[in-house]
């Protein structure tokens, strides 16, 4: 055993004895990576996506299934079965899915329902945008009201309900007034998707004081980097490959070990990919270029995963 072998089991040792019930919620192989169903929208045919995703290496789909997704929400109880048989027959597994979820009603349960009935067990929510018109305090408990009556829902059919923090004028964005809400909730089945990237790009060096306070939440996590350009005289935000960016993983992907985080893990793809990092029905780049870029920012996150000791 080398020396940085000793030191990361001797780490992940420490952390369960000093906390027996972590030793639950580790998976058998957490190194297991899904991805974001969004860069494939250019493939139409579930045998063919669940054909592609296993040729580049992906373990499971976070599967979209929203409005001009893989799966229509008006469609989900026909079409979401037939998706995940022929991802499952690939090998490919389904935990995740991303929807346009925002409250409690009819076509919501329909969708998680469908979903629960599947194997599938958690899922990314919509966002919620601030009407910089009105008081931001009031709109915050509308929203806790509105999160509450979801989690009631989400428990129903146990699954759980993840809100994404996303850069901007959207709740959770500064991360204080998300964490009041799901804090006052305390439910297992309403959390929190961690995008390090929106963190970064919203708080800057910030970020750490904002995931050591959301933490005990996290349910799932979003990876992905981007950098500042400079355009038009304005500085804005552009998606880049893992490494090349703004985010420190360095620091963050010891932080993710410490709070023991064996949670869901997808993997975003947000640079220039000949329209597939916007969601388009073609490509306009080679296909074995999309592959090959998207199999080695999977090989260089496992690998930083693995010198971590997951």
């Amino acid at each position: 055993m080398n020396r940085r072998t000793f030191i990361q089991s001797t780490f992940a040792s420490g952390m369960l004895m000093a906390n027996p019930d972590l030793m639950a919620n580790v998976p058998a192989n957490p190194l297991k990576i899904n991805v974001f169903s969004k860069m494939f929208q250019w493939i139409e045919d579930y045998q063919t996506l669940a054909e592609t995703l296993r040729e580049i290496g992906f373990d499971g789909a976070d599967l979209t299934v929203r409005p001009a997704g893989h799966v229509l929400p008006e469609r989900v109880e026909e079409d979401l079965p037939k998706a995940v048989q022929a991802l499952k027959k690939a090998k490919i597994e389904v935990p995740m899915m991303v929807t346009g979820i925002l409250k409690a009603d009819d076509a919501t349960e329909r969708t998680l329902k469908t979903a629960k009935s599947l194997g599938i067990n958690h899922y990314r929510m919509g966002w919620y945008p601030y009407d910089l018109k009105k008081d931001i305090p009031t709109q915050v408990e509308s929203l806790r009201q509105q999160m509450k009556a979801l989690a009631v829902l989400n428990e129903k059919y146990q699954i759980s309900g993840e809100y994404q923090n996303h850069a901007g004028n959207y709740l959770g964005a500064s991360m204080w007034d998300l964490h009041g809400i799901v804090k006052q909730i305390n439910s297992p089945y309403l959390g929190v998707q961690y995008d390090i990237n929106h963190a970064t790009a919203e708080a800057s060096t910030a970020w750490e004081t904002g995931f050591h306070l959301i933490a005990p939440f996290i349910k799932s996590l979003a990876i992905k980097d981007f950098r500042w350009i400079q355009k038009d005289g304005k500085y804005i935000k552009e998606g880049c490959p893992l490494g090349e960016g703004m985010v420190n993983w360095k620091k963050y992907l010891p932080l993710v070990k410490q709070y023991n985080l064996a949670v869901p893990i997808t993997m975003h793809y947000e640079y220039a990919l000949g329209g597939a990092e916007n969601g388009n029905k073609t490509l306009s780049i080679d296909r074995s270029v999309l592959v090959a870029a998207m199999k080695k920012d999977l090989a260089l996150f496992k690998g930083w995963m693995s010198e971590v000791g997951f």
